[in-house]
């Protein structure tokens, strides 16, 4: 854990207590720090009390006792409405900061590398620290990907915090200059927590704070708004810049082209890896994410055969186009996190031909926009409450389907005529394109069973009730 000494003996609040919110609690009480704790919700406030903290309502409390609110980054601070404490702390001039601004005070010797973007944050920060660790490096990894910051072990001067930033951690630290920062794609997002697209770009900006050669900024070219940050940092010329691209030649950066990974960055277009080399970063946006990462290395220092060795054997993250096991040829991938149509998409474009098992709870928008992947669907398979509402869509695309009902009977059913048909290339792919709480606790239990009914096959493939 971090040890915040320059807390010692200050008043600090701590506004939200989830995951992040009570380690900064505990990372601040055994640093010395006098600690306030608050949540709106009654049963959080319950077991931090049972945890021994001070539970203090801040929404009436004199804020003028303290120095700092440590902010959930979750609870809006401007828009779409700013939270009665936001509004009271401004008023009492107290700093409302994130817990990786109290990392970045606490480890000023460290390297900082930091990674935002719309989608692909995840993947491209676990895959950095992937290599990162396999090539000897002392790093911690986590921020918005799950571990708390504050319980990251020091890694002192020579080692380097690998930190994935959502928009909202960005407009809370103030004190990080990231050595390598990385800024993948922007998309409309979080629009309403932002006051709209440009508070949401300026957000995403964020990432490359004060940034002064030789600190390099990583950026994907392949969208136009940051094409249009890309531009302007030239522009500038405060940094070292490296573009990167999945769709083609980027010069002097790092890019996808013909089935390679080509490094550019220093005017030489060398070939550094085929991309089927890495067989856990399938498909086009994976290889911005592989470029994008194999960049960040690179500008931290590690060489490129060590980058390559160590993507080779990355096994990806967890229901994100996750392989789960390959029987006779047929590929049985869990994509369990897609839970939109979006996110659904880049699984289909991805595999070919595809034996779909889809549904669950729906979002709004449910399967639009997923029309021109229609022919790649070798057959559908219906879980959850969407069935009668997906099915109407299938028929409508001419995509043949089962109505499965659970999980395990549509992983055998596709099982069973996937080996059977024996395509070259065949996927078995859960991605729901729904959430789960119809019949899942969350995406995290669906992707589990998925990988469960997999393993467990045999060739005991039950077959479903086709249409």
């Amino acid at each position: 854990m971090i040890n915040l000494f320059y807390m010692e003996g200050l008043p600090v609040a701590v506004m939200g207590l989830g995951k992040s919110g009570l380690a900064t609690a505990e990372a601040l009480t055994q640093s010395g720090a006098d600690v306030w704790v608050w949540d709106d919700n009654e049963s959080s406030r319950a077991d931090a009390l049972s945890k021994g903290y001070k539970v203090v309502d801040l929404t009436t409390a004199d804020l003028t006792e303290l120095t700092t609110i440590v902010w959930s980054p979750g609870i809006p601070h401007t828009h779409p409405k700013p939270h009665p404490v936001a509004l009271r702390a401004r008023a009492a001039n107290i700093e409302l900061v994130c817990d990786i601004e109290l990392l970045a005070r606490s480890e000023r010797d460290s390297a900082y590398i930091g990674i935002t973007g719309t989608n692909g944050k995840s993947t491209t920060t676990t895959l950095i620290g992937h290599v990162m660790e396999a090539a000897g490096r002392r790093i911690a990894v986590g921020g918005n990907l799950g571990t708390p910051a504050l319980t990251f072990p020091s890694v002192g001067a020579g080692g380097s915090y690998v930190l994935e930033m959502s928009s909202y951690q960005l407009e809370l630290t103030y004190s990080i200059t990231f050595d390598v920062a990385v800024l993948l794609n922007i998309t409309p997002d979080h629009l309403t927590r932002h006051g709209g697209m440009d508070g949401y770009v300026a957000a995403k900006k964020l990432i490359f704070h004060r940034q002064t050669k030789p600190r390099t900024a990583v950026i994907g070219v392949d969208d136009p708004i940051c094409r249009a940050i890309w531009e302007e940092l030239k522009a500038k010329g405060d940094q070292v810049i490296w573009p990167v691209s999945a769709l083609g030649p980027v010069a002097g950066g790092v890019y996808a082209a013909d089935g390679w990974l080509v490094d550019d960055t220093f005017g030489a277009a060398e070939r550094v890896a085929e991309l089927a080399a890495f067989p856990a970063l399938l498909g086009t946006h994976n290889w911005q994410n592989a470029a994008a990462a194999y960049a960040a290395c690179k500008a931290a220092g590690v060489p490129t055969p060590a980058i390559v060795a160590a993507m080779t054997t990355f096994p990806g993250l967890a229901h994100r186009q996750q392989l789960v096991r390959t029987i006779d040829g047929v590929r049985f991938v869990n994509d369990s996190k897609a839970t939109n149509a979006d996110a659904t998409e880049k699984a289909l474009a991805t595999f070919d031909p595809i034996y779909w098992i889809l549904g669950g709870q729906a979002k709004e928008t449910g399967l639009d926009g997923l029309e021109a992947y229609a022919p790649r669907v070798r057959h559908a398979f219906l879980i959850g409450e969407a069935s009668d509402r997906f099915a109407a869509w299938l028929e409508a695309n001419k995509v043949p389907h089962t109505r499965c009902g659970t999980l395990d009977v549509a992983v055998n059913a596709a099982a069973e005529l996937a080996l059977a048909e024996a395509l070259p290339g065949a996927c078995v792919l859960l991605s729901p394109a729904c959430a789960s709480w119809d019949q899942f606790a969350n995406f995290e239990k669906r992707g589990e069973a998925f990988a469960d009914a997999v393993n467990r096959l045999e060739g005991n493939a039950v077959p479903g009730d086709r249409a």
